[in-house]
């Protein structure tokens, strides 16, 4: 099977998904702040949780592009499904680009099978948009680590069988300074979970924070070395975290534009039976949502498509794709709000939640002006911190 229609597959079982189980729930989910169970069990049933995990292991083996065509159809739908499936899948590429075969038994296997969910908690209250800088600290225990700390805005928090956390690396192995990354399981003692989540926006995502109490980890959770943190943060976590992004906002962008589309394409004048999309002025503007819509949605698939044939120059449009996603997204949702008129501000209405998961771009880490940063610095050839 070509790629491309490999890539087309992913979507269509993704888009049957959305369409039989995402797409009800939507509403409700967001109103009640509701983790999508019953899409991310299809999810799994469907094969997709193991978009990520080597075929060794029973996965599909696959890069960004897959991961940016499945996001994106599913965020057409529900940006918090969306999100919730893209985390779980940075989460599995961390755990496969190192794993131990013990790790590929007890992690990877369940995860290709749709039998294991899991995430990342990297973001802390004190360090920010700085998410790279985690202040858990970290024991060594006799084969056991101990962990104290707290995470924050931790996507799937407490419906995930397993957490991708950074911590202070262990001290008495590679030094003061230098930070890790090890698995906690879901219920491990010492976990103590925040409120639920109810934000603005991606209110289904379940993004909760958790405090560590001296929580309890044995050493094969490790993964990679000690100290290599820093490495998975800019050669796994930030590809794949932002693709993922850049796919669930050029998704969101597509759902307002079609929802503008189909009402001035189907709304009229009582006293003149003209459609409303026949006034030159919004037709202009439809068109201008148009273009930036697929303008952008062209970038992010030709940046993940560069990314993952490992051309040189890839690391820039991948910075970049978040961004523009984020931007476009609010934009188009913004301007779908005004072109639809006093119908679209009804309490809860589709553009609404739309406008709301798309605002959530900017503030979410890395946010969108740390990212146009690392992008102009990258075309200079200077580190991105």
């Amino acid at each position: 099977m070509s790629e491309a229609a490999r890539l087309a597959a992913f979507a269509e079982t993704a888009r049957q998904i959305a369409d039989e189980i995402v797409a009800p729930n939507a509403e409700a989910e967001d109103a009640q702040a509701r983790w999508p169970a019953e899409a991310m069990a299809a999810l799994g049933q469907a094969g997709l949780l193991g978009l990520h995990v080597p075929e060794a292991q029973g996965g599909h083996g696959e890069g960004l592009a897959a991961l940016v065509a499945v996001a994106e159809t599913l965020a057409a739908e529900s940006a918090s499904t969306a999100m919730c499936f893209a985390m779980h899948c940075v989460g599995t590429a961390v755990i496969a680009a190192k794993a131990t075969d013990w790790q590929k038994q007890a992690y990877l296997e369940p995860i290709a099978q749709g039998r294991h969910v899991t995430t990342l908690a990297l973001s802390e209250p004190g360090t920010g948009v700085h998410f790279y800088l985690p202040e858990t600290t970290v024991e060594v225990e006799g084969d056991a680590y101990r962990l104290n700390g707290t995470k924050s805005f931790i996507t799937n928090g407490g419906h995930a069988d397993s957490y991708v956390l950074s911590t202070r690396a262990a001290e008495a192995a590679v030094g003061e300074g230098t930070f890790s990354c090890v698995l906690v399981d879901e219920g491990t003692p010492g976990m103590e979970w925040a409120d639920p989540w109810a934000g603005l926006g991606m209110r289904g995502n379940s993004s909760r924070g958790v405090r560590l109490n001296g929580v309890r980890v044995p050493r094969n959770h490790l993964l990679g070395a000690e100290g290599d943190q820093l490495w998975y943060i800019f050669e796994v976590v930030a590809p794949y975290f932002l693709m993922a992004m850049a796919g669930t906002y050029s998704g969101l962008a597509q759902a307002a534009l079609d929802v503008a589309r189909e009402h001035l394409g189907t709304r009229r004048h009582s006293h003149t039976g003209e459609l409303l999309g026949a006034e030159p002025v919004l037709a202009h503007r439809l068109g201008e949502l148009y273009i930036e819509t697929e303008r952008t949605r062209r970038m992010v698939h030709a940046a993940a498509a560069r990314a993952d044939a490992g051309e040189p120059d890839a690391l820039v449009a991948v910075l970049g794709c978040k961004a523009a996603a984020g931007d476009t997204a609010v934009r188009v949702a913004n301007e779908a709000m005004t072109l639809c008129g006093g119908i679209a501000y009804r309490d809860n209405s589709r553009l609404a939640r739309i406008l709301r998961d798309a605002r959530a771009s900017h503030v979410m880490a890395p946010t969108t002006e740390v990212l146009k940063t690392w992008a102009g610095r990258a075309l200079l050839n200077l580190p991105l911190l």
